[in-house]
């Protein structure tokens, strides 16, 4: 029988580290400010942690057994993935199994980087990872040149652009979108507006895509502590529900930054968003897509907004650059987007700056930023898996 984790586990405790560039603290010293913060949130002690769930480790962040000896713990299970952003949807579905089948009672999600320390292994001749037989984590392809981590992105774009028609100036719908976000959360680090006109007159990175329509390079902390609903009832903070998940999609029509089939791996070009399979997490939840009041997603770059809102129906494929125009992911949109900002305007910290925004609206504590109708709220990525969160009762 299936295990049901609808409603079964939640996020009691959220925390962060200043967010920076070259910050002095080391990876494993940003993670103690967040970890602390998060125990102050839940009403916690270290003593309660017994479970672990890290998304990025060494040389980027910092590995599970460091951060048990470092923060004192005591650890019974642990979960560690594979050093890429595309798995932070993966820790955190970890964590929230772990308490449910009780292999956890409470497990922190703990994710402590710098990007700016370890700059040289982003791409080019330090990015060991990139050189694989089968391209890098990112589509790197270095036996052809491209060695970018915006590269695959890059392409998939050309793709979508030449397959439907979109522009460079409808894509800048989406960095302008979120920067309007950033504008309203003092923890992020971009604070100008920016324009239609900033954004068309930025460098070239990678042909579409500008400066821009790429994430931020920073250093920083964050740490989701994670428990059963049940105990979550009883702690400091309402518990905001884990109450649906989908997980993480391969295959020969699968490329993590593009649609199905619009990869740089793929031939075929047919439209096939959304898919049946891609919207289960829905059905799981027992809600529809009317229902999710915002949408959170990892957004390294410009294109994987438009390719996430495509896969989860809230518009058809080909669509989404013409969807978002008119402020509609933006602040009072139809639906808002990475309401912190995102990795393109607070901080890349994994994504997880994004799902620790998703609990401060179901919580009703996001100050200017609060979304008026946060009852469900949904994060879900362009490779495909997906968290459904709902306010606890």
């Amino acid at each position: 029988m299936a295990l049901d984790i609808r409603n079964r586990a939640a996020i009691v405790g959220i925390g962060v580290s200043p967010f920076g560039r070259h910050l002095p603290q080391s990876q494993l010293a940003l993670g103690a400010i967040a970890f602390k913060a998060a125990l102050e949130d839940a009403g916690l002690g270290r003593g309660d942690v017994d479970g672990l769930s890290i998304h990025l480790g060494w040389p980027v962040g910092v590995d599970y057994d460091r951060v048990a000896e470092a923060f004192g713990l005591d650890i019974r299970y642990v979960n560690q993935t594979w050093l890429h952003g595309r798995f932070v949807t993966q820790s955190l579905q970890h964590a929230a199994l772990a308490v449910a089948s009780g292999l956890a009672d409470v497990v922190a999600c703990v994710t402590a980087v710098s990007f700016t320390r370890e700059r040289e292994i982003l791409g080019g001749p330090g990015d060991h990872e990139g050189t694989r037989e089968e391209g890098g984590t990112h589509g790197e392809a270095p036996v052809y040149g491209l060695t970018a981590p915006a590269g695959g992105a890059a392409l998939a774009m050309q793709r979508y652009m030449a397959r439907y028609g979109a522009t460079s100036a409808e894509l800048a719908a989406v960095p302008i979108a979120i920067r309007q976000h950033a504008l309203r959360n003092p923890l992020a680090l971009m604070q100008k507006p920016l324009t239609l006109e900033d954004h068309q007159a930025s460098r070239m990175v990678i042909d579409p895509l500008r400066l821009f329509d790429c994430c931020l390079v920073t250093d920083g902390a964050a740490v989701v502590l994670v428990t059963s609903m049940e105990r979550a009832r009883d702690l400091r903070q309402k518990p905001v529900a884990i109450a649906a998940m989908q997980g993480v999609r391969a295959g020969r029509d699968e490329f993590i930054f593009a649609p199905p089939n619009l990869g740089i791996n793929q031939q075929p070009s047919r439209s096939v968003t959304p898919r049946e399979r891609d919207l289960e997490v829905f059905r799981r939840g027992g809600v529809e897509i009317a229902d999710i009041a915002g949408f959170y997603t990892y957004d390294a770059f410009s294109p994987l907004v438009l390719f996430a809102l495509e896969r989860f129906g809230f518009c058809p494929s080909g669509e989404a650059a013409k969807w978002v125009q008119g402020g509609r992911i933006g602040p009072d949109g139809a639906l808002p987007v990475n309401t912190s900002g995102g990795l393109l305007s607070e901080a890349h910290v994994g994504g997880w700056n994004s799902i620790c925004e998703i609990a401060r609206q179901l919580r009703g504590a996001a100050g200017p930023r609060q979304l008026a109708a946060a009852e469900h709220l949904l994060w879900g990525t362009a490779w495909g898996d997906a968290v459904l969160f709902s306010r606890g009762s």
